[in-house]
């Protein structure tokens, strides 16, 4: 299903040429991306879904109309073999019950009953009129969603919000035009008051700065589909007493929490790109605009390495058939020996931890970062079955682009304690962090020299509970093969 779809961040350029090569409209496009398609007329509409790129610029989220959102997440899904993609539990706009479990210096933490179980949300205490304390049941509405693989909560709010884009409704009278230009403010504050153009009775228009650009028609239209979110509330709101002011906020009861969302107005999902689907995405990039190899992979990285780039394609043509420049993007931005790095260890069901951190002890232009860890003494290595002794270092040995890595762990007298090399999608190492997903299924080299593989089944049930596709459980399979005949 095809519909208007709004793009914003680091792989806007990429997916814009994405979404319009499969039939659906880009709207409400940004000025760059209006300059790149210049053979595009790209309208301030209503979007049907909204695209986003994550807080750590790992991948993207996208909500909004259900049939269009699954429509986006297939093509999002298909960019390369190491796109992920989890279903968002808590999408903009969705109202959810809770139970506030902590406060903190600036909100609260409340654990949000969603169809799938329970999700944390971060609660500001400016956005709701009473005070909050541990134990007490709130309904509120997710104003910012959240990647799972992150370490952000989805920031909710005890204030009534229904659509946007062009324009929001909340309850009141009246209109507001929240925009910054004084004056822009007053043109079209003019322009709608001249169209006519009235909220439903009970309800505030706020006019959003897209509005500024766009004619009578989308106007009229954001207004129109505001108003029909709000219809669409309507049993909601009759459970409130038809008084939209009291959908949400603090509940008197506990008992009176829903173990069940009551509205979802929007659909959400949220994508991961690894190293071979940022290449992907290049591609793409490159049909539009000039692109140098790797720039999806450098601006992941970081804010700075993101302006990077910007500037280099600016300044020169750059080489489409070059090799990805590993040892000049370390040499401007990390990490270097000396460094900290951390092992940020994804999961095929969006979870996200890190294996720790460890001091970088060699970088090479080809690629390879060595990482030594000292290790905390007691228990036993994971599937070595080896005791943890003090004095302990873990040696891994990263190599950018490869579907594994070894890690070897070594007794303070520099005895080799056994291997463990993980199977995982494309490690990427950032300046901060080595990135991957994890493919489950590993394959180990004991002190003695035996060698064995482990985590087959756990790799099947992944593929059966629908994690990860049968495409890349086959070649996570095929590269644990050929480790095993390698050691």
């Amino acid at each position: 299903m095809t519909g208007n779809i709004r793009v914003r961040g680091i792989y806007a350029t990429a997916l814009t040429e994405l979404f319009v090569d499969a039939g659906h409209e880009v709207v409400d496009a940004s000025d760059p991306i209006r300059r790149r398609f210049d053979d595009e007329a790209f309208e301030n509409s209503v979007p049907d879904v909204r695209v986003s790129t994550s807080a750590d610029r790992q991948g993207v989220g996208a909500s909004g109309d259900p049939d269009t959102v699954s429509d986006v997440c297939e093509r999002l899904h298909d960019v390369g073999i190491d796109a992920l993609a989890w279903a968002d539990t808590t999408p903009p706009g969705s109202i959810l019950d809770g139970e506030v479990t902590e406060t903190l210096g600036g909100g609260a933490v409340v654990s949000l009953r969603t169809r799938d179980g329970s999700s944390e949300g971060y609660l500001p205490y400016g956005s709701i009129d009473a005070r909050v304390e541990t134990g007490d049941a709130v309904r509120v509405q997710v104003r910012e969603s959240a990647a799972p693989w992150g370490d952000r909560r989805p920031e909710v709010s005890g204030e009534l919000c229904v659509g946007g884009g062009l324009v929001a409704l909340e309850p009141g009278s009246g209109t507001r035009v929240d925009v910054r230009d004084d004056e822009a403010a007053r043109e079209l504050a003019g322009m709608v008051d001249l169209l006519g153009l009235e909220p439903p009775e009970g309800w505030r228009a706020m006019w959003q700065p897209p509005a500024l650009d766009a004619d009578r028609g989308a106007l009229e239209s954001g207004l129109r589909r505001a108003a029909e979110a709000v219809e669409g509330l309507g049993s909601v709101l009759d459970g409130a007493a038809g008084n939209a002011a009291n959908l949400v906020g603090a509940l008197d009861d506990a008992d009176a929490i829903r173990d069940e969302p009551l509205a979802t107005p929007n659909a959400g999902v949220w994508v991961w790109f690894g190293r071979e689907s940022r290449f992907g995405l290049d591609d793409r990039r490159r049909a539009v605009t000039a692109t140098m190899p790797g720039h999806h992979r450098v601006k992941a990285g970081s804010s700075d390495a993101s302006t990077g780039v910007d500037l280099a394609e600016a300044l020169c043509a750059p080489d489409p058939d070059a090799a990805f420049p590993f040892g000049v993007v370390t040499d401007a931005f990390g990490p270097m020996v000396g460094d900290a790095l951390r092992i940020d260890h994804g999961k095929p069901d969006g979870r996200c931890f890190s294996l720790g951190e460890g001091t970088v002890t060699d970088v090479t232009a080809d690629g390879s970062v060595t990482v030594e860890r000292e290790m905390t003494s007691g228990g036993t290595y994971d599937g070595l079955d080896v005791p943890r002794g003090p004095g302990d270092v873990a040696e891994t040995s990263l190599k950018e682009g490869r579907w594994w890595y070894p890690t070897t762990y070594r007794g303070a007298d520099g005895t080799v304690r056994g291997t463990y090399v993980n199977v995982c999608t494309p490690v990427e190492v950032f300046p901060d962090a080595a990135r991957y997903v994890d493919l489950h299924v590993d394959v180990i080299k004991h002190a003695d020299g035996r060698v064995e593989r482990v985590d087959d089944t756990i790799l099947d049930e992944s593929v059966a509970a629908g994690h990860t596709a049968e495409k890349l459980a086959e070649k996570a399979r095929s590269v644990a093969s050929a480790l095993e005949k390698a050691l």
